[in-house]
């Protein structure tokens, strides 16, 4: 069972830029492919994007390709979400998410494990 920890959320300007990680604990991370989910207020949580578990294949929702990449470090148990050029509508809780599949799917119900979030705000 992995147990995931958000961090490196807070409050930035429009523009600017903040790296998310999430640590996961317990075994066999590899073996995981990994997701960012983001849930602003009032609406449902929405897929951000994915890497996949063996070949570290990433995937990106359309409104923030080009601007977030998404990595993983197997050695660290760690996989990270930089942003960069926010946008006040990136402003949500952002989740990090494990799943089995070996390709990772945009469905929030796939996922295995979640973490609890961390608060991102963008101000324009």
């Amino acid at each position: 069972q992995a147990q995931l920890v958000e961090s490196g959320g807070g409050l930035v300007q429009a523009g600017g830029s903040l790296r998310l990680s999430c640590a996961a604990s317990g075994r066999s991370f590899e073996n995981y492919s990994m997701g960012w989910f983001r849930q602003a207020p009032g609406k449902e949580r929405e897929f951000v994007g994915a890497i996949s578990r063996i070949l570290g294949n990433t995937y990106y929702e359309d409104s923030v390709k080009g601007r977030f990449t998404i990595s993983r470090d197997n050695a660290k148990n760690t996989v990270y979400l930089q942003m960069n050029s926010l946008k006040p509508e990136d402003t949500a809780v952002y989740y990090c998410a494990a799943s089995l599949n070996v390709i990772p799917l945009i469905t929030a119900t796939t996922y295995n494990f979640w973490g609890r979030g961390t608060q991102v705000t963008v101000s324009s």
